[in-house]
């Protein structure tokens, strides 16, 4: 799966397999102890290969996996374990995952993410297609096993990271969990005087407008646009946001997520954001739609950051929803 990258905020730490998986381009279930691939819901045509694994355990909680046999496939499967009885995942969706890979040749566990916070999986086009696939129309509180070929999960390099080779079959099993939401819930609330103007296209934001706008105050500021209704951020949290930042005075924005269809994720407070986010976030309500002002201080410094475009002496506006925290 392709995680989603930032030019403006400081560099994250990958999160494990994810990001492997990016390099190739909860609900608990009604009666999660009897999930096993020896009597699976097949999703596509089964070729038997998944009489040679057996899956038990709790939605949620890491499976256990007993091997009969190697795994070997020309063609992906998937099979869905356990049914969930929550909502529909369609395309577009950004769900909340646990996943679990095994390699199928040495019947090893490549990774697992459990026991970690959940990861955020983009039902979409921008997804390792046999994951999205397998997760499309599927409900929340399921486990969806797939068996995927080699050159339908890490292509002809494999990976190496993993302990998987360019031959070796590919087990994924995908507990889905729940959905973000597509954009902030709450009320609307009247901006602070001092925040530039928000412009939508699509109802989503493309930049600020700071006609009227008075100057940089030197002070990190926030003020609310929606008011959402969920828990209030707290440090230490990791949190999934879209966001879009301008510098005061440009015309367009230096970067954004609106537009990649996928939230960005980060720990609240660990130093992996500007510090204006890591101060400016805590106490946020999750659901809202936040508007920060940014001085050089608690962005980049002195020595701004000439990538983006942003001088030591800028000052930086975001747009922030905040849609969830772990």
């Amino acid at each position: 799966m392709r995680r989603r990258t930032t030019r403006v905020l400081a560099p994250l730490a990958v999160i494990g397999a994810l990001a492997a998986l990016a390099s190739c381009g909860s609900d608990q279930a009604k009666d999660p102890a009897a999930a096993s691939s020896s009597a699976p819901s097949s999703t596509s045509e089964p070729s038997g290969a998944l009489d040679n694994i057996t899956v038990t355990g709790d939605v949620g909680q890491e499976p256990k996996v007993v091997w009969k046999d190697v795994i070997s496939v020309d063609a992906t499967e998937s099979s869905v374990l356990v049914t969930g009885d929550g909502d529909t995942v369609s395309q577009g969706d950004n769900v909340t995952t646990q996943i679990w890979v095994g390699n199928g040749a040495s019947k090893a566990t490549a990774y697992s993410s459990f026991g970690q916070k959940p990861q955020v999986v983009s039902v979409s086009a921008s997804t390792l297609p046999a994951i999205s696939d397998a997760m499309d129309g599927q409900t929340l509180g399921s486990r969806v096993i797939v068996l995927a070929p080699p050159k339908d999960a890490f292509g002809d390099q494999g990976n190496p990271s993993m302990g998987i080779g360019n031959t070796d079959s590919v087990v994924f099993i995908i507990d889905l969990l729940d959905k973000l939401p597509s954009g902030p819930e709450g009320g609307d609330r009247k901006p602070a005087a001092w925040a530039p103007e928000i412009v939508l296209t699509d109802d989503l934001p493309s930049s600020l407008t700071f006609d009227g706008t008075p100057e940089p105050t030197g002070k990190l500021l926030r003020t609310t646009l929606i008011a959402g209704e969920g828990d209030p951020v707290q440090k230490g949290q990791h949190i999934y946001v879209n966001y879009l930042g301008q510098v005061y005075g440009a015309d367009a924005p230096f970067d954004e997520s609106y537009s990649r269809g996928t939230p960005f994720d980060f720990d609240v407070g660990a130093g992996n954001v500007v510090s204006g986010w890591d101060e400016g976030l805590v106490g946020v309500k999750v659901g809202s739609r936040v508007l920060l002002q940014v001085p050089p201080d608690k962005g980049y410094g002195k020595d701004g950051n000439p990538q983006a475009g942003i001088k030591g002496t800028d000052t930086m506006y975001f747009v922030v929803d905040v849609l969830a925290a772990l």
